[in-house]
């Protein structure tokens, strides 16, 4: 396996546990997260910091499981396939999404998150 592939695996690993400290050693320092979208959680996180927080938000909002379906590296990027499976305050959503990770000097310097389903993904959040 593409050894930018196990980075990001790691990255799943990790948020899957709960591991911020594991995810947040996985990013650059000037690493930029694009999240899709129209709900609460959308947007552009700018460094390791504000990322962390982000997913630590949203994990601590529902429970959340990502799986790596299908996964494509060369030396510059990943992409992840992935399928989604989410539950909060009585909602749930199963779907599909696109993860294309930038990966440079062996962490990953930016990433876009892409549900297949948006706007499945953004009535989920919706209060």
């Amino acid at each position: 396996m593409h050894p930018n592939a196990q980075t990001v695996l790691r990255g799943f690993q990790a948020f899957a546990e709960g591991d911020m400290a594991t995810m947040k050693s996985l990013f650059a320092d000037d690493v930029t997260w694009h999240v899709a979208g129209r709900n609460k959680w959308s947007g552009d996180y700018t460094g390791p910091d504000s990322i962390v927080e982000y997913m630590s938000g949203v994990a601590g909002e529902a429970a959340i499981d990502n799986e790596a379906h299908a996964i494509l590296a060369d030396d510059d990027h990943v992409v992840v396939i992935g399928k989604t499976s989410s539950s909060r305050s009585g909602k749930s959503f199963r779907g599909n999404a696109v993860y294309v990770f930038h990966v440079s000097d062996g962490q990953i310097a930016e990433a876009w998150v892409v549900p297949a389903d948006q706007y499945g993904w953004d009535e989920f959040w919706a209060d």
